[in-house]
């Protein structure tokens, strides 16, 4: 729900805002800063939109299993015995007690509180010392249920229940993703990277969706990749950000002998973010956990031809980790740091028609869909 006076609440947040890029505004300050409007981004946000849970190598086969929590909910997806992906909110239908840990594989699922025992569609088969109890019936009681989907290789929840299915929502961008990484599906985990950033995710996402800042904060990329061909565009809930590699040398990671020459990344709304950078068959997903209006996590996983970096991939993840991602938090912290102080209500978005890399017009795009998102909760 919104905040109380949700409506001049709504009115005074989307203030500054204009659906032309070139004449808008950002998000206002405290759309980042306050406490009233996080909750809102958990409500509005968080819980009504596709939230990206892992690989499906990891849920291939019946009786496999993954946790999660999505929005502060605890979720568990599994494979039933006969093979259809389900997804439930973790929790026992006795007690609330967590039911699954981490991840791995079981026949049943048993709660380790009274051992009422599920099966992998989430049906209750056993309660103990249950069987006096009046109008008790096992057929009765199921595990809540949440909605899951197979998407590109990845899997992905959704805690609402009318949720249009994300291969619509998506329009094209699934034809895009196979087009550009046709082996999505057969790559393995071969590394993760975690970061815990003091800073709202919406900054964290401003941030990836422009190139902007690559010119002063990312010179090695800026080497990496060919400027000169980069090109963002803006779908329905998606943006595509397209670049050849770079042609001569860089100082970010060697691609001389890379099979794979094009720097192809996807933002999906909200928090997914799918990477191809240059060198072998890949696929990096930056998943954007929010924590707090001042704090947010982040994942970086990286699926590879090999369960192992070669050479070229471990240069590319010492890259990320030791000068992308020092650049890149140190600057989203900085911004959060700055829309605290009386000095900064909203910036100009910065827009160029030929859809640049160095246009802020990703960033517009975003903030249309939050607003659009607000706007829909308002009561």
């Amino acid at each position: 729900m919104l905040p109380k006076n949700d409506k001049a609440n709504f009115e005074q947040i989307k203030q500054g805002y204009h659906r032309d890029p070139a004449r808008s505004h950002s998000l206002r300050a405290e759309a980042y800063t306050e406490a009233a409007w996080f909750d809102v981004d958990l409500n509005a946000v968080l819980s009504r939109t596709w939230q990206w849970v892992c690989h499906l190598e990891k849920l291939r086969e019946p009786g496999s299993f993954v946790t999660t929590q999505v929005a502060g909910q605890p979720i568990a997806i599994v494979r039933d015995k006969s093979g259809e992906l389900r997804a439930f909110y973790n929790v026992c239908q006795h007690r609330a007690h967590e039911l699954l840990t981490g991840e791995g594989k079981v026949s049943k699922i048993m709660c380790p509180y009274h051992a009422w025992t599920y099966k992998l569609d989430g049906q209750l088969i056993r309660a103990p010392h249950t069987e006096n109890l009046p109008d008790f019936n096992l057929a009765d009681i199921c595990l809540a249920a949440v909605k899951v989907e197979e998407f590109c290789g990845f899997v992905y929840v959704n805690l609402d229940p009318n949720a249009v299915e994300l291969s619509v929502q998506s329009g094209e961008l699934a034809d895009e993703i196979m087009r550009w990484a046709p082996d999505v599906s057969s790559l393995t985990f071969g590394h993760r990277l975690s970061y815990d950033i003091k800073s709202n995710w919406k900054n964290v996402v401003d941030n990836f969706l422009e190139c902007y800042h690559c010119p002063v904060a990312h010179k090695d990329f800026c080497d990496l990749v060919d400027m000169d061909t980069y090109k963002v565009t803006t779908h329905g809930i998606y943006s595509s950000h397209m670049a050849d590699a770079g042609q001569g040398n860089n100082s970010a990671y060697d691609v001389s002998k890379a099979t794979v020459r094009t720097h192809a990344v996807w933002w999906l709304w909200p928090t997914t973010c799918l990477m191809r950078y240059p060198g072998r068959s890949s696929m990096i997903v930056l998943n954007i956990i929010p924590i707090g209006p001042d704090r947010t996590l982040e994942t970086y996983d990286f699926f590879l031809e090999t369960t192992e970096p070669d050479e070229m991939e471990l240069d590319a993840i010492r890259y990320l980790n030791d000068v992308l991602q020092v650049e890149d938090i140190n600057l989203v912290e900085s911004v959060q740091r700055g829309m605290h102080t009386p000095a900064f209500d909203q910036g100009r978005i910065v827009n160029d028609p030929e859809g640049s890399g160095k246009s802020e017009h990703a960033v517009h795009h975003f903030h249309g869909l939050v607003l659009d998102s607000y706007a829909q909760v308002q009561r």
